[in-house]
């Protein structure tokens, strides 16, 4: 789980795929946070994003950097703890003027059931299960 953080932090920015009714989703995102031995994300409430994990959990994460990418299925769990959002934020400060971790908009989700996939175009893909 800590190569897969660690890869998603370096590129900056991956992808996220949702699923709304029968049409893939996809749109950028840059949290990415390790909080008590689990891999998150985070989004506002208020975003179709939150809506579509809430009714479909099951997401795929896509990043590439420098002839390497990753790619990430998983179940989003959503973690209303305090605790939880407050690390996030922490994590990046950048979203405290507009999130708060008491606002009833920020949300974190923990990947579970996860399967990432590192591939290159030179080496075997390497599969990590977390």
């Amino acid at each position: 789980m800590k190569e897969v953080y660690d890869f998603l932090k370096k590129c900056g920015y991956y992808c996220i795929a949702t699923v709304e009714g029968d049409q893939p989703r996809v749109r950028p995102f840059s949290t990415v946070d390790l909080f008590e031995g689990k891999l998150y994300i985070q989004t506002g409430k208020v975003k179709d994003v939150s809506k579509q994990m809430n009714a479909n959990p099951k997401i795929e994460i896509c990043a590439f950097d420098s002839g390497i990418w990753i790619r990430v299925q998983a179940v989003a769990v959503l973690d209303d703890r305090r605790e939880a959002k407050q690390h996030m934020l922490d994590t990046y400060p950048v979203l405290q003027d507009r999130y708060s971790a008491d606002d009833g908009n920020t949300q974190v989700w923990y990947l579970k059931d996860a399967t990432a996939t590192i591939s290159s175009f030179t080496e075997d893909p390497k599969v990590i299960k977390f």
